[in-house]
């Protein structure tokens, strides 16, 4: 995978040297590129802003010179399976379904906005050339830029690519996976600490009773932290165990879903 970002701040992405990241760069897995979008300004003093147009405060980042960067970076014309990510506080949710999207797409393009933002032209015209374009948000609240999403993007990215984490397994029954639920506590020796004591069924070696109590513990954990995530389950994945679990803990299996309350469970 080649992912190609942005900004006026390359010095921004170091932490990307660092950890497994750092090694899929060294070894090959991902080709990371850091683009300075000043080297794109035509005037002596690298400007990339000018002041919103209608007035308002802050500056916003102009379409020229991002039109300049984009266009040597995507190429003409664009190679199929590229898209260009847009982090900003207007986007869609950022969510790892997505990740898992774009862990398959060839070529990334994170363009990193600053001030107010990029001029809204600069989406339009890459859709209209037939570029995917992406606009992505962390969450509901507001950065200074767009270095701090695109860090989040490539981490989340870059670790579900074939080879990166060292043992795959270890992507499986992380939180917010294919199960849909928060991941269970987890613990190592020694298995006393202070008061403090490990669950006795993590000891036993009995493996099969080790992953049921792993589930329940992650059902505890998504209700009681996140009831939005319980709310998406799929009814067919769940076993009686389940249900019943779930019954205890306030939610009811229903033809509809998974619902709150104590409604009667279906067959």
């Amino acid at each position: 995978m080649r992912i190609d970002v942005v900004t006026i701040f390359p010095e921004y992405f170091s932490p990307l040297d660092l950890s497994l990241v750092g090694k899929a760069r060294t070894t090959g897995l991902l080709d990371l590129r850091v683009h300075d979008l000043r080297d794109w300004a035509t005037d002596r003093h690298r400007t990339v802003d000018d002041s919103p147009l209608g007035g308002g405060a802050g500056m916003v980042m102009r379409p020229d010179v991002w039109g300049q960067a984009l266009d040597a970076i995507l190429g003409s014309p664009t190679a199929p399976g590229t898209e260009l990510i847009i982090p900003t506080p207007s986007g869609s949710p950022f969510t790892q379904r997505t990740a898992e999207r774009l862990a398959a797409v060839p070529h990334l393009v994170v363009a990193c906005g600053r001030y107010e933002g990029i001029d809204a032209r600069v989406a339009e015209h890459y859709r209209a050339q037939g570029v995917a374009v992406t606009e992505l948000s962390l969450g509901d609240y507001v950065l200074n830029g767009g270095e701090v999403a695109a860090l989040v993007v490539v981490e989340a990215v870059a670790r579900l690519l074939p080879g990166v984490v060292g043992n795959p397994e270890s992507l499986v029954e992380e939180s917010h996976g294919a199960a849909g639920l928060l991941e269970y506590p987890v613990y190592t020796r020694p298995p006393q600490w202070r008061e403090h004591t490990v669950p006795p069924v993590l000891l036993s070696g009995h493996h099969g009773r080790i992953a049921r109590w792993r589930r329940d513990q992650a059902f505890e954990r998504t209700a009681a932290l996140r009831p939005d995530l319980m709310r998406r389950l799929v009814p067919g994945d769940l076993d009686e165990h389940d249900r019943n679990l779930l019954a205890v803990l306030g939610w009811s299996v229903t033809d509809a879903g998974v619902v709150p309350g104590s409604e009667t469970v279906a067959d």
